[in-house]
């Protein structure tokens, strides 16, 4: 990946050029590096001692200080494709910390990399934190920073020094050198220019982190930070100060901010008699102002996403959940659980008790916040969709949850996004931005629906939609008479950070315990899409190599206890599913022949891929797209024969250029392009 280092100056003159040379120093070893500084508007000698002692530089000069956030965010702009390292202009690098921080950040699950930091006399410097919480706050008051940084409980600085001699993972770090990988970026999005100074490195660090890209300590990567303003400075005393009360209210909400400013009011009236810094503390803490709304619920509209799986039982890996954890980096989101398409039946459907007591949990835990401005609400829900009376009851009693909840988050006239048709009568009276049809699928064909009922609700939002977006070219392409120019093809995308091969001694027990070749399946196992018969076949037909099925599965697997080189491994979380996938000697996708099929795009196909993975499929319409990747079969002989010469010859291209072949197609992406779509 290309490296970007971003320097972000303000009145630097007297500290610039040395940090300048010592990034040359360290780049010397880097191909593909570049440096980036971000000037705020310094009315000093900055800018000139760049041009002189770094020509090479690219300067972005902006018109106005609005802070290092907003520095740190043209930096960014200015480097979309690289891992960038973000540097106050007071450090001075060794020669080897670049690549020890790379070197760092290749380690799995990292997103952000730190090197050990040390004052200009070689004193290291306490630079790891933990996240900042009321009790923490008051440890420190009571105790003081270093004293109550002993326990973890009671101290946000981490004071051990053993912490400091060996590489390990942190909750946040001080933010004057930090390496951030571009799929982290991604993830995250961009840092809080609110702030203006302290703390925007401490939220986007631990915003990172819940979206699984840990930050991680490097001691063997040094740097000298000279810094010292903030202890001599009221002005950014205070706001160091007041900073931290505000984002506990952003990530916490009110309550946790009450206490959290009791405690740092209380740790500034302690120290009153150490000078003014805290004197004015107090005062701006006793003054306490507002900060505007989030995006999402002021100008920025937020999104309400009425989604087709639940958040608290289905695979989080789902587009609708993908697309919106990605959005939560740009707005406020509200996902609203699956309503049904209609209540399970003996007869109609499997495992009917099971699936009437999950979905009774999810409605029990009624409003939940897994991620920073992402939220997931499971209304309780009538899914009688066959009669109009009660269709219209249960519209009824599911917006008047929805609405409560959007506007206790502010949410007011939200986009609105719709995967599950039967959400139509819901949203039909809402106020909105827009109204987004996430057309993933024709749920019509699914085999439980009320048929008539299902597709006289799909046929209403494709005529009431602002924009359709689709995955499948052939469905778009039958309904565009109906869509015209409203009608988008939006492909799904790929965590690629996230599926990432990962090292034999990494592989869980049970899936290393199997012989191999293994023929793998991660996914639901779904009756009315996966073809059993075929998987049946396979086991028959290849006796020599084993079939790891991974997922729940909605079909009796009792089939399969006669063939012992089947082993059905149940459901597994998605944080492990890489991990298992990283076994397959080759990757199955073996779909019914259907129309449900027929109108897919599987998500899967490019999680397969970005793992490096061999695939084999059944023939479906989206699969042309991938015929140099993929060997596809019309039959189950076929399939059987591609899997024999898979296993013999290997896959069609190298895993390393398999996995190349998807890095392009990100969530960010994919959610960057619906912003765009809504807004324009």
């Amino acid at each position: 990946m290309p490296l970007a280092v971003v320097v972000v100056t303000y009145q630097s003159a007297e500290v610039v050029e040395d940090c300048l040379r010592s990034v040359d120093a360290a780049l010397a070893s880097i191909p593909d590096s570049r440096v980036v500084v971000v000037d705020n508007a310094s009315t000093d000698d900055t800018v000139a001692i760049v041009a002189r002692v770094a020509p090479h530089a690219q300067v972005v000069a902006r018109t106005a200080n609005d802070g290092f956030a907003a520095g740190v965010n043209a930096g960014f702009a200015a480097a979309p494709d690289c891992d960038v390292l973000v540097l106050n202009p007071d450090v001075r690098l060794d020669p080897d910390a670049v690549a020890l921080l790379r070197a760092a950040l290749s380690l799995p699950g990292t997103g952000i990399a730190v090197p050990r930091l040390t004052g200009p006399d070689g004193a290291p410097q306490l630079s790891l934190r933990r996240a900042p919480n009321p009790l923490r706050a008051l440890g420190e008051a009571i105790l003081g920073g270093p004293r109550a940084g002993r326990s973890a409980a009671l101290g946000e600085l981490v004071v051990d020094p053993i912490r400091y001699e060996t590489a390990g993972t942190a909750d946040w770090a001080t933010g004057a050198a930090w390496l951030i990988s571009r799929e982290a970026r991604e993830a995250t999005g961009v840092l809080e220019e609110r702030y203006f100074l302290y703390s925007e490195e401490t939220e986007y660090m631990l915003r990172a982190g819940r979206r699984g890209h840990a930050v991680r300590y490097e001691p063997r990567a040094r740097a000298v930070h000279l810094g010292g303003e903030q202890s001599t400075s009221p002005v950014l005393w205070s706001m160091a100060t007041t900073n931290r009360v505000r984002m506990v209210r952003e990530r916490n909400g009110r309550w946790a901010a009450f206490a959290m400013w009791w405690a740092v009011l209380l740790n500034e009236l302690l120290r009153l008699p150490r000078g003014a810094k805290h004197r004015r503390a107090v005062g701006d803490l006793l003054r306490w102002r507002r900060w505007p709304q989030r995006p999402g619920a002021g100008a920025e509209p937020g999104w309400v996403c009425f989604s087709a799986q639940d958040w608290w039982y289905h695979n989080r890996a789902h587009s609708d959940f993908q697309l919106m954890r990605s959005m939560a980096a740009h707005r406020r989101v509200l996902v609203v659980n699956s309503i049904g398409m209609r209540m399970p039946t003996r007869g109609n459907s499997t495992h009917v008790s099971r699936r009437i007591l999950r979905k009774l949990r999810s409605v029990a835990k009624f409003v939940r916040r897994p991620l920073p401005d992402f939220y997931v609400m499971s209304p309780l829900p009538l899914p009688f969709y066959g009669s109009p009376l009660l269709r219209k009851v249960n519209a009824v009693l599911v917006r008047v949850q929805v609405r409560a909840v959007a506007l206790a988050l502010g949410l007011r006239t939200p986009v609105i996004m719709v995967t599950i048709p039967t959400a139509w009568d819901v949203v039909a009276p809402m106020r909105r931005h827009r109204l987004v049809f996430n057309r993933s699928d024709r749920h019509s064909d699914f085999p439980e629906a009320d048929r008539a009922s299902i597709e006289a609700l799909e046929n209403q939002l494709l005529d009431h939609a602002d924009h359709v977006v689709y995955v499948s070219h052939a469905l778009m392409e039958e309904e565009r008479a109906r869509t015209g120019s409203r009608a988008y093809f939006l492909d799904h995308g790929v965590d690629v950070d996230h599926f990432t091969a990962r090292p034999q001694h990494e592989w869980p027990d049970d899936v290393r315990a199997v012989p191999g070749p293994r023929i793998g399946f991660f996914g639901a196992l779904d009756d009315f899409v996966v073809d059993f018969d075929l998987l049946e076949r396979v086991a028959a037909e290849l006796p020599d190599a084993s079939l790891v099925l991974i997922g729940d599965a909605t079909h009796p697997m009792e089939r399969f206890d006669k063939y012992p080189n089947v082993h059905w491994l149940g459901f597994r979380p998605y944080d492990l599913i890489p991990a298992y996938g990283s076994a397959f000697d080759v990757a199955i996708m073996p779909w019914q022949d259907n129309d449900w099929i027929k109108r897919s795009n599987p998500i899967k196909l490019k999680e397969y891929l970005a793992l490096g993975l061999p695939v084999v499929s059944t023939d479906f319409a989206e699969l042309a797209h991938y015929t140099d990747r993929v060997r596809a079969a019309r039959s189950h002989a076929e399939f059987v024969d591609a899997l024999r010469r898979t296993l013999s010859d290997g896959p069609l291209l190298p895993p390393r250029a398999l996995r190349t072949s998807v890095q392009p197609h990100s969530w960010q992406s994919r959610t960057r392009t619906l912003l765009t779509l809504t807004t324009t």
